[in-house]
């Protein structure tokens, strides 16, 4: 599988200029890739502000993400501010080269930044079947907690999109590994790069990990599209030489 991961800064709560933004990135890729991955509220920045910026699944971002997956024939991925029975989600959205949507509503709320106290939490993990991958999307703060992405399902790959400040990107980059290796997938993270209206920095650090930790493309800090390639049966081969996961504890999350 190839994918591109696009790291970029994000226009404060404009969806229209961020969408802007992503459509020329996206229709700049000339080469064939599987999947395109977006950051955290990729329309909007990391805003607690959800009643001036949240859409529905039937809003302008989302008919864009299936218009631009049918027009590249890859999947997108990215989580945006939506607005569903009077509750607000940072809901991460996986749409198909076909334009079927399935959607991850962030499970972990960053309570440092109030994020619990404006949006409503998920309570669901998802698996994404796609091209013979497995795929278990996550958002952000999902990575400091390991036992709600722990491989119970077999999935191939982590994905965690992201908006994650300067001056706590050694637990980015470490947890990114420490997931990577507990559940022997791939592990990809995209975060955001610039500065937001809170004066939070960003460097970015998008990166991909592979299932012994080792790293596919390094931490990146500069705008811009990166490409990996995936390769699900030399992984399937190291699962089977190191039978790591058949050791795994058996749990129920409440």
């Amino acid at each position: 599988m190839k994918v591109a991961l696009i790291q970029s800064a994000l226009v404060w709560e404009n969806p229209e200029a961020n969408r802007t933004y992503f459509e020329e990135e996206i229709n700049s890729i000339t080469e064939e890739v599987n999947l395109i991955v977006l950051p955290e509220m990729f329309t909007t920045g990391f805003t607690m502000n959800p009643s001036a910026v949240a859409e529905t699944m039937e809003g302008k971002t989302v008919v864009w993400m299936q218009s631009l997956a049918k027009a590249k024939n890859t999947a997108i991925t990215g989580s945006i501010v939506i607005e569903e029975n009077s509750n607000f989600y940072n809901r991460m959205l996986f749409v198909f080269p076909s334009g079927k949507i399935e959607h991850y509503d962030k499970r972990h709320l960053f309570t440092l930044a109030g994020e619990d106290k404006v949006y409503s939490k998920g309570s669901q993990k998802l698996i994404v079947d796609y091209l013979g991958w497995k795929i278990c999307p996550f958002v952000c703060y999902d990575l400091r907690f390991p036992v709600f992405s722990r491989n119970i399902e077999n999935y191939d790959l982590l994905i965690y999109v992201a908006s994650w400040p300067n001056t706590r990107i050694k637990a980015w980059d470490s947890l990114l590994a420490a997931r990577a290796i507990e559940n022997m997938s791939y592990t990809i993270g995209v975060n955001r790069t610039g500065e937001d209206k809170n004066g939070f920095a960003y460097v970015g650090h998008s990166q991909a990990v592979d299932f012994l930790g080792e790293y596919i493309l390094e931490p990146q800090e500069l705008e811009g599209i990166f490409f990996v390639e995936l390769n699900k049966e030399k992984m399937m081969q190291t699962r089977s030489k190191l039978d790591f996961l058949s050791d795994r504890d058996a749990f129920e999350i409440t």
